[in-house]
């Protein structure tokens, strides 16, 4: 089960609540001074295709593998 985090629009107080995903909206419904809340979104994105990060050589070298093995394929190598 997954906590949620609610935030009440009179106060501004964020709290946090464990519960299953079915229970929310009826949670929502039953307090409707709470709001949901994100705080902490979870990071997104390719950190080797945003430049971030490189490939190390191991990878690099299946990756070129499995481009020569299927001709035509769209396989990139930075």
């Amino acid at each position: 089960m997954p906590t949620y985090e609610f935030k009440n629009k009179e106060t501004g107080e964020v709290t946090e609540q464990f519960m299953k995903m079915s229970e929310k909206d009826q949670f929502l419904k039953d307090n409707p001074n709470l709001e949901a809340h994100i705080s902490n979104a979870p990071p997104f994105g390719d950190p080797v295709l945003l430049g971030i990060r490189r490939l190390n050589g191991d990878m690099k070298e299946t990756l070129q593998r499995i481009k020569n093995a299927n001709p035509g394929s769209d396989i990139r190598i930075r």
